[in-house]
């Protein structure tokens, strides 16, 4: 029996090390699959580990993030890092079904079920020729838009809106509408023609 368990001993060994914990240290973004440095074992670094992520998301998590090492067929010089966590920064108490992206600083994009709330420190910006939103637009702040602002629904705005352009409202315009029945003075005029 010691001879057989002798010659499976390093078959064991290599299985038992297929899978483990890494802490990243370091992550070069400028390769096209993202490369890494991580610690594994204690006194085990391992430079230019690369780092599979899903396709059509890529982050550059900081040291200190924690992943899941695989060793392909065993061999701990051809490791992978396959996911990469950070408890310091996840976002908590999401619901069953919930998703969310998030940075350190406290920025997340939160899909809920019937909402998406986004939520940035300073701005959020959207560069496209063409953003359409259906439903009702609610506004706490400004609205500056670059081109036209058109609403088929109904706006609520609670700060104030400035226009350097033509305004216009159920096909009235405020630069060029005409009132009937004008009187002076203090009056009453009549309905926009």
């Amino acid at each position: 029996m010691n001879a057989l368990q002798r010659m499976m001993a390093p078959m064991q060994r290599r299985v038992m090390l297929m899978v483990g914990r890494a802490v990243l240290e370091l992550v070069n973004d400028n390769t096209k699959v993202q490369a890494a440095q991580v610690s594994l074992l204690e006194g085990e670094v391992r430079d230019q580990v690369e780092r599979f992520q899903n396709y059509g998301f890529t982050s550059v998590p900081e040291a200190g993030a924690e992943g899941v090492a695989l060793s392909v067929q065993g061999n701990r010089d051809h490791i992978i890092l396959v996911a990469v966590d950070d408890r310091r920064y996840r976002k908590l108490g999401l619901l069953p079904g919930e998703v969310a992206v998030y940075t350190k600083w406290g920025d997340y994009i939160h899909i809920k079920q019937g909402e998406i709330e986004i939520k940035h420190a300073t701005k959020v910006v959207i560069t496209s020729p063409l953003v359409t939103m259906s439903g009702n637009l609610q506004v706490a702040g400004n609205i500056t838009a670059g081109g036209s602002l058109n609403v088929t629904g109904s706006a609520a705005v609670a700060g104030s809106i400035t226009a350097t352009g033509d305004v216009v409202g159920a096909g009235i315009s405020l630069s060029t509408h005409r009132q009937s029945g004008v009187t002076p003075g203090g009056g009453l005029s009549g309905v926009p023609v």
